[in-house]
């Protein structure tokens, strides 16, 4: 099969570096054949977050191994392959560069195209890759919507009025959602990494017990704060010292923290939908395999008649699954990216059209 531009992207190789997640995966016309991920928590733990040259040494030490993986779970061979993609960016400069280049020795050695990917546009349109075996794209189905990419780094919401046709519409102004809920964490003495840590222990608590801000949540624009949220944490524990050392105290303040968080990106991907005039929302990225905000859009999209897509937990955190469900539409579209293209850690996401 061959798009506009006669790029055959039939059998389609994607490499995800872009932090601390070594990833590859198989990709046959919209349907992911193999997904593999090498992840380096336990190899950060021990500084409680991550270490960019540690990260970079796993990803030259892994890359090899996990798309050797990713092949031979697909039964691909490398002389099937069409075309390579690979994350351009943004993300940690070296982590990048070392999954860029080995995709760029690649596809010159095999004389195949390669597309490059920008992480967050992948993530975008990560929920429309459906569960199943094999999980398989449904992009062809995408309907108007606004999207919540929210992870460690970044808080964005996206007006996608149609596939590769998007536009920004408010972000994070200092801290990113995962960014409080890891920092949080780590006042509380939690161990890394501490946002699915607190999330577990937020199960268990009062959601209602404490109150904290929900910064910018009544404000009339569609941006992110939590710097706020982080600071207010720390003040509350300074005035209740040793609340963290009583395991039903300790869970009472993770629920309170993460109903703050849930409420504001929750209501806030409520009212920008509201104001752009669709009904169908979508959520992506690392934070959204949070138990209290799968929770809360759920219900919230239920109460008003909405669509909700929530990507499947599998495609929340960084893999490459999601840059070769893109790289496939990127070829088609736009044609290969030039051989001689750099790693950009600073890329933006802009208009798809």
């Amino acid at each position: 099969m061959t798009g506009p531009t006669g790029i055959p992207t039939e059998m389609l190789l994607a490499i995800e570096s872009s932090c601390d997640e070594t990833a590859a995966a198989v990709v046959h016309e919209g349907a992911v054949l193999s997904s593999v991920v090498s992840s380096q928590v336990a190899l950060h733990a021990e500084y409680g977050g991550v270490v960019p040259e540690l990260a970079t040494r796993e990803h030259l030490r892994n890359l090899l191994p996990v798309v050797r993986e990713a092949l031979a779970k697909a039964g691909v061979a490398l002389g099937d392959l069409d075309a390579i993609a690979a994350t351009r960016g943004p993300g940690l400069p070296a982590a990048l560069m070392a999954g860029w280049t080995s995709a760029q020795s690649l596809a010159y050695v095999l004389r195949l195209p390669i597309v490059g990917i920008h992480h967050h546009e992948a993530h975008l349109y990560s929920p429309w890759i459906s569960p199943g075996n094999p999980p398989r794209s449904q992009l062809a189905e995408l309907r108007p919507h606004v999207s919540l990419i929210v992870s460690g780094g970044h808080t964005l919401l996206v007006h996608v009025r149609g596939l590769l046709d998007h536009r920004i519409l408010g972000g994070t102004l200092d801290d990113a959602a995962g960014e409080c809920f890891d920092k949080a964490a780590k006042l509380l003495a939690l161990p890394y990494p501490g946002g699915p840590v607190l999330d577990r222990l937020a199960e268990e608590g009062d959601a209602a017990r404490f109150a904290f801000p929900r910064p910018l949540l009544h404000e009339p624009n569609h941006d992110f704060s939590f710097s706020g949220l982080k600071t207010s944490v720390r003040v509350f524990l300074q005035k209740h010292p040793g609340i963290a050392d009583d395991p039903n105290g300790l869970r009472d303040v993770c629920a309170s923290v993460r109903a703050a968080i849930v409420e504001t990106l929750s209501g806030k991907l409520l009212k920008a939908a509201a104001s752009c005039g669709v009904d169908t929302l979508t959520a992506s990225g690392g934070v959204t395999c949070n138990r209290g905000l799968r929770r809360a859009l759920t219900a919230a999209a239920a109460r008003r008649g909405w669509n909700l897509r929530l990507a499947e937990p599998t495609h929340c955190t960084d893999n490459a699954a999601m840059i070769g469900v893109l790289g496939e539409h990127r070829l088609r579209v736009d044609g290969p990216t030039p051989f001689d293209t750099e790693t950009d850690p600073g890329w933006e996401l802009a208009s798809g059209k």
